[in-house]
Order: structure tokens, then C-alpha cells, then sequence
């Protein structure tokens, strides 16, 4: 086939390019906004033309929660109108959402079909992309994530791991629950997509296995890497947030797992993975 990677320069499409070689059966074609603006529909339907492409994982996205805040219109157009316009080719494509499409209020795994209801500007134009694609291309894959991280791009193990170097303490809240993402892990999952033997389109949710809140995760990363920083759990009313943050975001993978007979890793093992690529073990 020939693939279209879209956002190539994040986390998750630096990972799809990397693992590209062990899938070089198939042509690539990696974009960034710099080769490629999902918003120019014009462009997009001549690129896909011209090169015959046949699928599209689009990872671009406008992911800045705080800032989506003020800038809803342009989230609006990078993470629905510009979905649309990939939607429209009438390529088989897998785009990647999030857990924020969510209220973050439950207290078992989301499935798939559970209630939408964002509470953020970032989850709302999120959700709209959702509902585009499906209505342009209803044979699409949607893959929702969370907590996404990896030796790439700023993440929230790359900060910890800044800060608690600079710190003697970390103050971290422990009443948000959910469960890291390694970019590679999901890379691999998106492959595994992408060359079963059928297409199966839906919506889909993907993280590591297992659940903790963000003290957790900081107090494994400066376990695992070895940093003496001392981690202070506290709740979120006590941290100055900007836009809210779900309290609860665990994603139940029950359907991807037995749809693409996935094993999927735990998370303190993706991250000892990820902490070996960035030399810290």
C-alpha cells in the first residue's frame, strides 16, 4: 500500500516513521504542516491523487489543552474541518482521539460506547473530529488515547524527568486517574491495523495496561531513573490548572485487544523501555 502519515513530527508520528522499516513491504509518505496543510482540502485531494495513496493515519492534531481555551476556532479546524478534509479522499484512514472526549467523572474503564460529553474545549474539538470523519467516511478507525508520552517531542516523562534533576521536591496531584500511553506501543498497535488480514472499522481505545495517577507515574519515573527528587502527593484543588483536567480517564481496551488480538504492555514496562531510549537507566 501506500500510506499517508500525517503530523510525522510528533510523538506518535516519529514512532510511525521509525517503525516503518520493519513494515517496508508498503510506500510512506511522512508530512508535517511544512509538506502538506490539512487544512488546504484542495491540497490534500491533489497529494492523495497525485501519489496514489491508499491509506491515511492522520496524527496530527492541536493538542494544546490550556491554549485551546482561547482558540477554540483554530482546535476547531485542525482537529475537525482538517479530519473532514482527510476523511473526504475516500482513503481507508485511522485517526487517533483522546480520552478528554470524555467527562472524566466515572469510575470503571470508558467503553467505546459510553456517553460523550467533553468538558473542555480541546475534548469538544476532539469530539467534533470524531463526528466529521464518521459522517464524511464511516468506514474510518478511530483510535482514542490518553497520557501519551515517549523519548520525543515535550511529554510529561521528559518534564519529570527535567524537574525532579533540578528539584530536592515535586508536588504532583493523585486524583487523577488514568493510564500512560507509550507513543511505541501504540505506533505498533496502528501497524497491526493497518495489515490485518480485514478492515475493521469503529472506534477503538488504546492505552498500556494497568491505571495510576500522575504521583504514581512521577514517583515510577524517578524510581526507575534513579533520581533522589522527593515526590509530594497532592489533590487537584491545591495545583492552579488553567483549564480542568479529568479526575478519571481509564480506557477500557477490551475491544481493540480481542478485535486485532492485541497484547498490550504495563505500563511501568513501557516506561522502562522509554527511559532506555532517552539513556536514563
Amino acid at each position: 500500500m501506500k500510506i499517508l502519515i500525517t503530523g510525522c513530527n510528533g510523538q506518535l508520528g516519529t514512532e510511525m516513521r521509525l517503525q516503518s522499516v520493519q513494515h517496508a513491504t508498503h510506500t510512506y509518505y511522512f508530512t508535517d504542516v511544512a509538506e502538506l496543510d490539512i487544512l488546504d482540502k484542495a491540497a490534500v485531494e491533489t497529494f492523495v491523487r497525485t501519489n496514489g495513496i491508499d491509506l491515511i493515519v492522520n496524527c496530527a492534531a492541536y493538542t494544546n489543552v490550556d491554549k485551546a481555551e482561547t482558540d477554540e476556532v483554530f482546535a476547531k479546524r485542525l482537529n475537525a474541518e482538517a479530519v473532514a478534509n482527510l476523511g473526504e479522499t475516500g482513503c481507508r484512514i485511522i485517526h487517533i482521539s483522546t480520552d478528554y472526549v470524555f467527562a472524566g467523572d466515572g469510575c470503571e474503564p470508558y467503553r467505546e460506547e459510553d456517553v460523550i460529553s467533553p468538558q473542555t474545549a480541546y475534548g469538544r474539538t476532539k469530539y467534533a473530529g470524531e463526528k466529521a470523519l464518521m459522517a464524511v467516511n464511516p468506514e474510518a478507525i478511530i483510535i482514542r488515547t490518553a497520557w501519551l508520552y515517549s523519548a520525543y517531542g515535550n511529554n510529561f516523562v521528559k518534564t519529570m524527568l527535567r524537574l525532579g534533576k533540578e528539584r530536592e521536591l515535586l508536588k504532583v496531584v493523585y486524583d487523577q486517574i488514568g493510564t500512560p500511553t507509550y507513543a511505541g506501543d501504540l505506533a505498533a498497535a496502528i501497524y497491526t491495523a493497518i495489515e490485518s488480514p480485514v478492515w475493521h472499522p469503529g472506534i477503538y481505545h488504546f492505552t498500556n495496561e494497568g491505571v495510576c495517577s500522575w504521583y504514581d507515574f512521577t514517583v515510577e519515573i524517578m524510581r526507575q531513573a534513579g533520581i533522589s527528587c522527593r515526590v509530594e502527593p497532592i489533590l487537584s484543588s491545591e495545583y492552579q490548572y488553567q483549564t480542568p483536567r479529568p479526575h478519571y480517564s481509564v480506557l477500557n481496551k477490551s475491544k481493540i485487544k480481542q478485535t486485532f488480538d492485541l497484547t498490550i504492555s504495563y505500563w511501568t514496562d513501557s516506561l522502562t523501555h522509554c527511559l532506555k531510549e532517552l539513556h536514563e537507566l
